[in-house]
């Protein structure tokens, strides 16, 4: 597997952007030369051993492609039902927002905003801050905001739980469909397609897209 070429010592995350041809280790805080890998190849850090960066298995068109293909799913999971309950002749279909707002009249009122947060707003935020800059990227230039925008991108990454929910849906139908008659609704499909997208189009190395891009445009 390839390594960066040398080390250029500690260097503050900040001054990435002035320098996009270097990659800093997020463990040790070593700087090297960002090196074009092949299909499949991956950069480690010759002092931690730690993954520097992968090669890319999208091209920019693929990317934005599926980041608006997101966008569209987005809306259907949080516009058509998780799930539909049918007992004595009545159903009732609940979205993921009446499910976050149930909890917020519940002994989970607590922790019904940060669910909100992590489920809803932190991946409708990554998917409008990679459609934005990829956008512009497309056109070798860098979006307005795009250091504030790809700095956001890096610190939203762990803090979006989709597959946590997607999870917990999975696990209510399984408990009530022994009680009552359950159906999995679209929002649930919808939300296992996004969790999908997600992993493929936020948990990508965004570094290169320094180098890719300039302020000037091509």
């Amino acid at each position: 597997m390839p390594r960066s070429r040398r080390s250029a010592g500690p260097l503050p995350l900040l001054l990435m952007k002035t320098f996009p041809d270097l990659v800093v280790c997020e463990h040790c805080d070593h700087v090297f030369e960002r090196v074009e890998l092949q299909r499949h190849e991956v950069a480690h850090c010759e002092v931690c051993g730690a993954v520097l960066y992968r090669a890319g298995r999208l091209n920019l068109d693929q990317w934005l492609a599926l980041t608006l293909t997101a966008a569209m799913i987005f809306l259907l999971a949080n516009c058509y039902p998780v799930i539909r309950i049918q007992l004595q002749g009545m159903s009732r279909e609940v979205t993921l927002w009446q499910s976050f707002a149930a909890m917020g009249h519940s002994s989970a009122a607590l922790i019904a905003i940060p669910s909100a947060l992590t489920v809803i707003l932190i991946p409708m935020l990554q998917i409008i801050l990679l459609g934005w800059v990829l956008l512009f990227a497309r056109a070798g230039q860098r979006a307005p905001g795009f250091a504030h925008a790809m700095k956001l991108l890096d610190s939203l990454r762990p803090w979006s739980m989709l597959e946590v929910c997607l999870l917990g849906a999975l696990v209510s139908v399984i408990k009530l469909s022994s009680q009552v008659a359950v159906v999995v609704g679209v929002g649930t499909w919808a939300l296992a397609a996004l969790t999908i997208l997600l992993t493929l189009i936020a948990n990508r190395d965004i570094h290169w897209l320094w180098e890719l891009t300039s302020e000037g445009g091509k």
